[in-house]
């Protein structure tokens, strides 16, 4: 049995809420089919683009512009955001469509940002729904970028998501540029760099190496671990970048052969032997499928048997998971926390309304809810944001081969260098083939042999697209 309150409004008993008298919801969720959000759905988010603030982004520590508080003429038509709003006309990017990327998407809705493109390349298995809440079991098997859109769409009318199911690296650096944000809900690191050099590329630079604001797209950098996370906040060629903080992301663990194959010591080699070694010599002609429940089953079925022929405890399904699929242990709450965080540094980015992070926050929730902020400072010599030209020291007689192994290993961490002296001479190039089969003989050669004691080399890798690293070579 309800009851009425002072001022007149059906209270629900059953802590449903309230109800206006023509039977409209007032507890901030809209119905499906209505034109647009509820007012008391964002109603602060007005209060706080409607007034003047002493917490303006320009009297933070990161001033990027100024705010400008929205007219008191401005129609905030059906409770949304005026059209004068900038949050009404930015286009957002999310990258990511996973346990990150499903809570962004929801924190953008509900913070009035309608015009927001996702993209992903994964579809959506059965062990994402437990905390991948735009998913259903009917989905399984469908791309995660379009069945969140679609999601979105329909749940919020306001909402205009557009899904691009596909790699990041087969957009034109022309798609990336016609965002005012990019949010980066990525799982691994080797994407986050390629996401960085690209917008990072995107920068124009005038002869004194400034850049131009009006190239500059922010990045809203998140990602979680446990019960760890992070957000940050990069503006290409001011703040550092993602590749300025490579050396705190260790490279992928690998485990020696010889020890899979012979001495295993922990599940984990158990694991690597099945889908390394067991796997094609049963399937010779069909490649581990690590989205299938029957090849993971079978994988972890083969490491559990190995297991405990060595007397090795711990192989379960979900570390065989793990370590197939390199996957990061993933909980719900975090995964909310930081897409809150970095949704919240976009409202700011886009508005000026408050102080934007500077520029990093880090999220430990297995020891309480702390979290603390710093300045991650760029790197001087940085092969993205920054023009330097790192110098290398080498012995004379080190091959081609040797030093571009030393790029792999190193800090720089590349993928496929392809070098061209500063003279202009082609030293080695990954493709097209014919051109590869023309350079390869340098592979062995002393750089002694190729270049001159103090020359520059220019390196091009598919990590920094439309970025030269450029190295000067002292023989030691």
């Amino acid at each position: 049995m309800s009851e009425d309150d002072s001022t007149g409004n059906v209270v629900l008993p059953d802590g449903g809420g309230k109800k206006a008298s023509n039977g409209t919801p007032m507890n901030g969720h809209a119905e499906m089919g209505a034109p647009c959000p509820a007012a008391s759905a964002r109603g602060t988010l007005q209060t706080l683009l409607s007034r003047e603030s002493p917490f303006a982004n320009e009297t933070g520590a990161l001033p990027i512009g100024e705010f400008e508080p929205l007219a008191p003429s401005a129609a905030f038509t059906g409770g949304g955001l005026p059209p004068s709003s900038p949050l009404s006309t930015a286009r957002v990017l999310v990258v990511g469509a996973g346990g990150l990327g499903c809570e962004l998407l929801k924190d953008l809705a509900l913070s009035g940002v309608p015009n927001v493109d996702v993209i992903d390349l994964d579809t959506i298995d059965v062990t994402n729904l437990n905390r991948q809440f735009l998913f259903r079991q009917k989905d399984v098997g469908s791309s995660k970028a379009e069945v969140a859109a679609r999601f979105i769409n329909e749940r919020c009318p306001w909402m205009k998501v557009t899904a691009h199911h596909g790699k990041i690296q087969d957009k034109d650096p022309s798609f990336y540029a016609s965002f005012q944000c990019i949010i980066s809900g990525l799982d691994n690191v080797e994407a986050r760099r390629w996401l960085n050099a690209t917008v990072c590329g995107l920068v124009d630079v005038d002869e004194d190496g400034d850049p131009d604001p009006s190239t500059i797209i922010p990045i809203i950098d998140g990602g979680t671990e446990g019960f760890s996370g992070q957000a940050r906040v990069i503006l290409p060629r001011i703040t550092s970048c993602f590749e300025c903080s490579l050396d705190a992301f260790p490279p992928q663990k690998s485990f020696p052969l010889c020890t899979v194959a012979e001495t295993p010591r922990l599940p984990e080699h158990c694991i690597a032997y099945a889908f390394t070694l067991q796997w094609p010599r049963e399937f010779p002609d069909r490649k581990l499928d690590t989205d299938s429940p029957e090849d993971m089953k079978w994988v972890y079925e083969q490491a559990l048997t190995r297991a405990e022929k060595y007397n090795i405890s711990g192989v379960t399904y979900m570390l065989t998971m793990g370590v197939v699929k390199n996957i990061i242990p993933a909980v719900a709450s975090t995964n909310a926390i930081v897409a809150a965080a970095c949704v919240n540094e976009t409202v700011k980015l886009l508005t000026f309304c408050s102080q934007s992070l500077n520029t990093y926050m880090m999220y430990m929730g297995s020891t309480g809810v702390y979290s603390h902020t710093f300045v991650y400072e760029r790197k001087e010599d940085c092969p993205v944001c920054t023009s330097t030209v790192r110098k290398m020291i080498i012995g004379a007689q080190t091959s081609l081969n040797e030093l571009m192994q030393q790029m792999r290993d190193g800090d720089l961490r590349l993928k496929s260098p392809s070098i061209t002296s500063g003279s202009g001479k082609t030293l080695y190039m990954q493709k097209p083939p014919a051109l590869e089969k023309a350079t390869r003989p340098n592979l062995d050669k002393p750089l002694s042999s190729l270049i001159a004691n103090g020359e520059e080399l220019a390196v091009t890798d598919p990590m920094f697209p439309d970025i030269n690293l450029t190295l000067s070579i002292t023989f030691g």
